[in-house]
């Protein structure tokens, strides 16, 4: 992990990009007067594996789960 300033940030942030993105760096801490403020890691591009039927048996949506809300409720966010 290394840390660059904010002033370094903007005039090497391609250099940056490269460097985490090829594994040069794992992570770069930006700092704003000495104090980390962001941290530049990786993009992970890998799909993510969902997992299907989780729940199955243990919801149950109503029919009416679409309906519009009934206008006390509606008031009710306005309060």
């Amino acid at each position: 992990m290394s840390q660059v300033n904010v002033h370094q940030a903007k005039i090497h942030l391609s250099r940056l990009i490269d460097k985490v993105a090829n594994g040069t760096e794992k992570e770069i801490v930006i700092a704003k007067s000495g104090k980390p403020k962001a941290e530049l890691i990786p993009f992970d591009d890998k799909p993510v594996k969902r997992l299907r039927r989780l729940m199955k048996g243990k919801i149950k949506i109503s029919k009416n789960f679409e309906d519009p809300l009934p206008e006390d409720a509606i008031q009710s966010f306005y309060k």
